[in-house]
Parts: C-alpha cells; sequence; structure tokens
C-alpha cells in the first residue's frame, strides 16, 4: 500500500479497482475535502464506492453502498449499486417509444419495459475519467449511434465535486447529433447509520420530501399518467416523518411498488432552478443529508428488492437497508406528451445538477 493510499480512510485501494475492459482502463479515484472526509468513486459505471463522513461523536463511516474491488462491482447483484444511470434513468413502458414518427424498441430489462437504460446502460460503461484536484473529478462517456436502441451519438460530461461544506454536486451535461430523449441520474443507495453487517434498515430514518404531488403507478411500476396529490396518502413527507411510518400502508401504490418505488413532483418556483428537495436524518447516528437539484422529479426507493447481499469488507446489505433519492426528469415521459419534456435536439446542451449535502444534527 502506498503512503497515500494508508491515508485514505475509505481503506480502499487503487489496486483492486484496476483492470482492463475492451481497452478501457478501471480505476479508483478519491475525492478529500478540507475537513478531511472522502468520496470514492470508480469510473467504471461511475459507481460511487463511499462516502466517508462523521457521526455526531465525529466517528467515520461508509454512508453510501458499494464493493471494495472491480470485480464485485462489476457482477454486483445490484447492477445499479450507487453508480450513474443513462440514457434513460426509470421505466420506458414495453421499451417503446415514438420520435418523429418513427417507433424506437428498447431491450425489455425489468419485467415487460425498460429499465435504467437497458441491458448495458450507463452503469456498465468505463468512462473516462481525469481528476483535476483533491475535490473534483471528470467522467466523459460517448454512448453511440443506436446503442441500446436510441438514436444519436450522445456526448455525456459528468462531474463530481466534494466541496468543503460536505457538498457531493454532480453536474451533467450532454450534446447529441440527432434528435433523441435522455434522462440522466446518479443511483445512491444510501445508508446514513453506516454500512455494517447487516446494514440497518432505513425505516427509523425521518424523512421530508418538497412535493405536493407523487405519480402513481401500475403494477408495473409505469405512471399512469395521472398526477396526485400526496394528502392523506403514505407519500406524504411535505412533514417530517420515518420511512417506516407508512412503508407497509395497505395501499395499492404502495404494493405496487412494494414499498416506495414512486417519482415525486417537486415543487418549483421556476422550471430548472436549483432547489431544496429532500432531507433525511439518521436519529442514532445525527446524520443527515439534504437533496438539492434542479430536475423535475425525485425517485424515492427504499430498496425493496435486496435480499442481504455481500458488500464491501464483509458488509451486508438486506432487504430495505438503504434509500435512493433518483434525481431526474419522469419516468416513461416519451409516451405521456404532457410530462417536462426529454427530448434534446442537436442545437441544445442537456444540463443538470444534483447536490447531496451532509451534515451531524447534534
Amino acid at each position: 500500500m502506498s503512503i497515500k493510499e494508508a491515508e485514505y480512510i475509505c481503506g480502499l485501494k487503487h489496486k483492486d479497482f484496476q483492470t482492463t475492459i475492451n481497452g478501457k482502463k478501471t480505476d479508483l479515484y478519491i475525492l478529500k475535502n478540507a475537513l478531511g472526509n472522502e468520496v470514492a468513486i470508480t469510473n467504471y459505471g461511475g459507481a460511487i464506492v463511499a462516502i466517508m463522513v462523521p457521526d455526531k461523536n465525529g466517528k467515520m463511516a461508509n454512508v453510501i453502498q458499494g464493493h471494495d474491488n472491480i470485480v464485485d462491482v462489476i457482477n454486483s447483484p445490484e447492477p445499479y449499486l450507487s453508480t450513474l444511470i443513462g440514457r434513460y434513468g426509470n421505466r420506458i413502458c414495453k421499451g417503446q417509444f415514438q420520435l418523429n414518427g418513427k417507433v424506437y424498441n428498447l431491450p425489455i430489462n425489468n419485467g415487460p419495459n425498460s429499465l435504467h437504460g437497458g441491458k448495458h446502460g450507463f452503469n456498465a460503461k468505463v468512462w473516462d475519467a481525469l481528476q483535476m484536484n483533491t475535490q473534483t473529478l471528470v467522467l466523459k462517456y460517448v454512448s453511440p449511434y443506436g446503442e441500446e436502441g436510441f438514436s444519436g451519438e450522445v456526448k455525456v460530461t459528468v462531474v463530481y465535486t466534494f466541496n468543503d461544506e460536505n457538498e457531493l454536486i454532480i453536474d451533467y451535461m450532454a450534446t447529441t447529433n440527432k434528435k433523441t430523449v435522455i434522462n440522466l441520474t446518479s443511483h445512491g443507495f444510501f445508508s446514513l447509520a453506516g454500512i455494517g453487517n447487516p446494514t440497518p434498515t432505513i425505516e427509523n430514518l425521518i424523512c421530508e420530501i418538497n412535493a405536493d404531488y407523487y405519480l402513481p403507478i401500475d403494477e408495473t411500476s409505469i405512471p399512469t399518467g395521472e398526477i396526485r396529490f400526496v394528502k392523506n396518502t403514505p407519500f406524504d413527507f411535505r412533514t417530517p416523518k420515518t420511512i417506516g411510518q407508512d412503508i407497509d400502508a395497505d395501499d395499492e401504490q404502495i404494493r405496487n411498488g412494494a414499498g416506495y418505488d414512486h417519482c415525486y413532483v417537486l415543487n418549483k418556483k421556476e422550471e430548472g432552478e436549483l432547489s431544496f428537495a429532500a432531507r433525511i436524518t439518521e436519529k442514532e447516528s445525527g446524520r443527515t443529508m439534504e437533496v438539492y437539484t434542479t430536475e423535475p422529479g425525485m425517485q424515492l426507493y427504499t430498496d425493496n428488492w435486496a435480499d442481504g447481499y455481500k458488500g464491501q469488507f464483509g458488509a451486508t446489505f438486506p432487504r430495505r437497508s438503504a434509500i435512493c433519492f433518483e434525481a431526474q426528469h419522469f419516468p416513461d415521459t416519451p409516451n405521456h406528451p404532457y410530462f417536462p419534456s426529454v427530448i434534446l435536439m442537436p442545437d441544445e446542451r442537456y444540463t443538470q445538477k444534483t447536490i447531496y449535502k451532509f451534515g451531524v444534527d447534534k
């Protein structure tokens, strides 16, 4: 182990993340802020493999689920474990949509639907990586024409910045040479108590979501098209409550998602503004996380399908041991013309900013 690696509080090693896939090299990149906290990322899928932040007593823990080597990242039972998602985050009904009168067919990989960009989405690509400084990592990927059934060549840049306010900022940019659809996100599986064996349940997390409306889904998790008021439903997090309070409510929508797996329509004063989306507090450790985003929607997913699989350094990830806040445009938007548009034109630039800010309630 090099001196530099000995200083990494996450305990991860570069050599464990180094391999070559289709001629492209993978590696581990460590971002460190002035407070001594760390974010560890691999350029395979842009996966965040560690976020080391203190609890109210100053004790460090990794608060995001990940693996400790590249082989496990590639072969993870959860292929989207804290990775980047594209070209299209979330589901597209029956993997089919129309653009300019042409029908596009995508791979089916989630029941009858296409999920998270198909069978080989951005989560399974080796991104070109450049670490600009101790706090900034730039990832680039060119998605070729027709990849996973999508139109146009798309050039994507994602910048991770970990600043001295304990904000993990993710900036996304993309351009295309042909009219296409795009919906990028980061699928962080957050465990604010710290990962362990087993990683504790998220049901005692106190959660607030800045949304008056959410999107109901059918039994295959596709939006019905309705935009429903959260009042008097299990989906009302406008006033903070525990995740577990209503996660198993006798409610058709909860049953359809096997818990929470729904997109919230975030409250916005104007389109594209960077605004507060959500906050969670883990009472025992005192750790908090706030989410800010420019996106119109945010998928709340409560890790309803994990089965206790093995993660980093002997940690295990049981059902509902993580919470995901995937900032994004709405699922299945190409088939719902009145949802905020996901069309990208050749003369346009796609941009998105999402911030995960970590703190402590003493």
